[in-house]
């Protein structure tokens, strides 16, 4: 694909071309659009919602072994877009260290400081030659004890930021675009105002209606601060009350 592109800058993650650019980096960031997912984080008043599509790509797959959401913590989710074996070995290891945090220091390991570690963790894989930046954005949500609600997302060049409302993957700029308007006022969403916009500005961007076996739904509330993944029943609601809404 770019042994002319790259003019030979794109041999090693760690050469930086000419006009600064990590050649190797860049084609992370396209991994994450090629696989072809759309994900989007909104955040409310007292929760969070992730909402991805979810593609089975055979029919003989078990539907259930198929998700893009993962547990770090009993309070702590991830919703990983890109490369999903990539995923695995980043959640993996985000366990280890949100255990070892607990065990450590005896309390939860906090949001921020788990998206800090992961970002760190992808800053490094763009200094050695010998690792690859993985193919996944990830985004981790949890309710802070003292901050609220949390929404961050982590990338394959070690940028993370707290959003109000954010994207990843294929339709990552519509669905941004959509969102800013969405969030112009910043408005105070009630839970399941939050669940709705970012269901809705999934469908919007990708100009479908979806099935609830086509989306995943992950979720952390104030009163309820543990992270949980929908169930196909409550998609179902939302998706009911979305299609009256319109």
């Amino acid at each position: 694909m770019s042994r002319g592109s790259g003019g030979g800058y794109d041999r090693h993650i760690t050469i930086f071309s000419p006009e600064g650019r990590l050649f190797q980096v860049e084609y992370a960031f396209k991994a994450v659009k090629a696989a072809g997912i759309t994900s989007i984080g909104v955040r409310g008043k007292d929760s969070v919602c992730v909402v991805t599509q979810k593609k089975v790509p055979d029919k003989l797959l078990d539907q259930t072994s198929v998700t893009h959401l993962f547990p770090i913590t009993k309070f702590l989710g991830l919703l990983a877009t890109g490369m999903t074996a990539d995923a695995r070995t980043l959640v993996q290891q985000a366990r280890n260290e949100a255990a070892e945090f607990r065990f450590r220091y005896g309390y939860e390991m906090p949001v921020d400081v788990l998206s800090k570690w992961i970002a760190d963790k992808s800053q490094v894989y763009t200094q050695h030659a010998y690792m690859r930046p993985l193919g996944v954005v990830a985004m981790v949500l949890a309710i802070d004890e003292e901050k609220g609600p949390q929404l961050y997302k982590c990338d394959p060049a070690g940028h993370f930021y707290g959003h109000k409302a954010t994207s990843a993957g294929s339709k990552e700029q519509e669905a941004i675009n959509f969102l800013e308007k969405k969030m112009k006022n910043d408005p105070a969403f009630t839970y399941e105002e939050t669940v709705q916009t970012a269901i809705s500005a999934l469908q919007s961007v990708l100009q479908e209606d979806f099935k609830a076996t086509e989306i995943e739904v992950g979720v952390v509330k104030a009163d309820n601060p543990a992270f949980r993944v929908l169930s196909t029943e409550e998609i179902d609601e939302h998706l009911t009350a979305i299609s009256e809404r319109d």
